[in-house]
């Protein structure tokens, strides 16, 4: 008993030496704030609790995060949506540690990868690289949907942003869901947008991409994931005693036939609205995309001697654009690692990435195609076998400041865990 107060004493005295030295973060209601009350009587309007699963989806040329939550229904409906503060690299794939580039594609975020005690006020990691980033040799880690507006290959969003869309994944988790499913797409994938970046080097990975939304604006469930042949497939299931795997050819796949006669009546009036715009003039100039994985690398080796302070460009090299001239002193060394937030965060007129135009207003954006019938759609939906991609890797959370984790750890020792 005696040694039981002891150890609690030590421990308060601990916490307040680190309040007045700001060494250790404190347990705050950030990670615990409810949904705003208005927000959460506009869901119950729609038909959706609190607890309900949720699903994100981001846009990076937009600028936009949205937050979809289940109805009563079973089917998904937008429950709000965020401009996305700071995104960093161009539209297009992360391929390895260091290029910069926020990640494209369907991924999954579970508990564990949730983070209350992030040093970018609230974080969870994405699930990067997750099996389709694996067959394909993509390397990188602590990629993070974050606070603080800052980014070097996350998604930042403002602090009052981020504790909202924390406390949706908090309350879903809550509510029984195991995981839910962040579809990171590099724009809307309209028959506009996909006409305009027809000749963009990662156009046929957009294009399987676009497989998975199409599935979700029709269902409005999220769709089964998996990968094989090095892509993904949407809502298959293989055949009996067959199974997906990553780098293989894909095995032999049923699916329901509601959902595959709903999907060909999409497809059919978005190839029509497709040809269309290809004949359009009034389509807008395409955002800097990656070019491959050689401009990767080439970013990558800028972030590492950037991070070593050497003396580099202003800007990340790229191969489609003039370099930039070399900074007149060297660049210091980035305070946290290059994965996570390398760059300083700059002032509020300039937060927003240059690649990246002014986020669109928040509000949902009209389908691609003409709606799908409601009887297709419900059909659809009712048939859909839900899952998600395989779980990823547990990775790490991104390491706190040295003070901090060295308290931490010091605390730790003399308290036990």
């Amino acid at each position: 008993m005696k040694a039981s107060f002891t150890r609690a004493g030590l421990l308060i005295a601990a916490l307040a030496l680190a309040g007045c030295n700001g060494t250790l973060e404190d347990i705050s209601p950030k990670a615990t704030k409810p949904l705003p009350t208005k927000l959460v009587s506009e869901m119950k309007a729609k038909g959706m609790r609190t607890t309900s699963p949720i699903m994100v989806r981001i846009f990076k040329e937009e600028g936009v995060l949205e937050v979809w939550k289940q109805k009563d229904t079973g089917r998904y409906d937008l429950a709000t949506s965020y401009e996305i503060c700071k995104w960093s690299g161009k539209l297009g794939p992360k391929f390895t540690e260091g290029d910069r580039q926020a990640p494209e594609g369907f991924y999954m975020v579970r508990p564990h990868q949730m983070n209350p005690q992030s040093s970018y006020h609230l974080a969870f990691n994405i699930g990067f690289p997750n099996n389709f980033d694996r067959a394909h040799g993509r390397t990188g880690q602590h990629l993070m949907v974050h606070g603080a507006c800052s980014s070097s290959g996350c998604y930042s969003m403002t602090d009052e942003q981020v504790e909202q869309i924390y406390a949706f994944a908090r309350d879903a988790f809550k509510g029984g869901q195991t995981d839910f499913q962040i579809q990171a797409f590099p724009f809307r994938m309209t028959a506009a947008n996909m006409a305009r970046y027809r000749d963009d080097p990662n156009y046929g990975f957009w294009k399987n991409l676009k497989e998975g939304y199409d599935h979700f604006e029709i269902t409005k469930v999220p769709p089964k994931v998996d990968v094989c042949g090095k892509r993904y497939v949407f809502n298959q299931l293989p055949e009996p005693g067959r199974a997906f795997s990553p780098t293989a050819a894909c095995p032999a796949t049923t699916q329901p036939e509601s959902l595959q006669t709903a999907y060909k009546t999409y497809q059919s009036t978005y190839e029509a609205a497709f040809s269309a715009a290809l004949g359009s003039s009034k389509s807008g100039k395409p955002a800097p995309s990656i070019a491959g994985l050689q401009e990767a690398a080439l970013v990558a080796d800028w972030s590492r001697r950037r991070a070593r302070g050497e003396r580099v460009s202003r800007e990340p090299p790229s191969l489609n654009e003039p370099q930039t001239a070399v900074a007149s002193a060297p660049a210091q060394p980035a305070a946290t690692p290059a994965t996570v937030a390398a760059v300083p965060t700059p002032p509020p007129a300039a937060r927003q990435q240059a690649a990246a135009p002014a986020p669109v207003p928040q509000q949902e954006a009209p389908s691609v195609a003409a709606p799908t019938p409601p009887a297709l759609a419900d059909a659809a939906s009712e048939s859909i076998v839900t899952g998600g991609v395989p779980a990823p890797t547990a990775t790490e959370a991104a390491p706190q400041p040295p003070a901090k984790a060295g308290l931490r750890s010091r605390l730790r020792n003399i308290f036990g865990s």
